[in-house]
């Protein structure tokens, strides 16, 4: 039996803001990698572009395996030396993007690049995602998160295509 989209979409939704995330947050990602490009935007508007990419059965999935296989982290439950891989982030893994790079093609081409340059820079909330020192495990959350924008801000920008 397949999971209802309701369902899944409320799981997503419950273990971002468990795992500290906010749509307001989100949104302010896409501000960032948008605010050049949108003359007049606001929060508001990008929290809409948000919302429309949490309306995706694939983006439920992504998050919920990523948060899965971080809280698995965290607990110490997974096989060495994919525990220490995951639990340290380390940068020569690249799952994580790899899983954050199924949400980013959802609203075209134009989701890599802003993926790529919001991963690199992490501003805002992907900056308090990536504090190793929290004690918490965000290696797939942070790319999720990045993600989510970066499908967002291309959502916006094929909205705007005169931009």
């Amino acid at each position: 039996m397949i999971v209802k989209q309701e369902s899944l979409e409320e799981s997503a939704r419950k273990y971002l803001i468990e795992r500290g995330v906010e749509i307001k947050d989100i949104a302010e990602l896409v501000y960032f990698l948008q605010k050049d490009y949108a003359k007049g935007l606001t929060i508001e508007t990008c929290a809409e572009n948000v919302e429309a990419v949490l309306t995706k059965r694939e983006v439920h999935n992504a998050i919920l395996t990523g948060i899965q296989l971080d809280i698995l982290a965290e607990e110490g439950k997974m096989i060495q030396p994919l525990q220490e891989i995951i639990q340290k982030d380390e940068g020569l893994y690249g799952v994580d993007e790899i899983l954050a790079l199924s949400i980013v093609n959802v609203y075209g081409s134009i989701g890599f690049t802003n993926y790529g340059y919001i991963d690199k820079v992490k501003p805002g909330i992907l900056k308090d995602l990536n504090d190793h020192n929290s004690g918490n495990v965000n290696t797939f959350l942070d790319d999720i998160v990045g993600a989510i924008a970066a499908a967002a801000a291309s959502r916006l920008a094929h909205s705007i295509p005169e931009k």
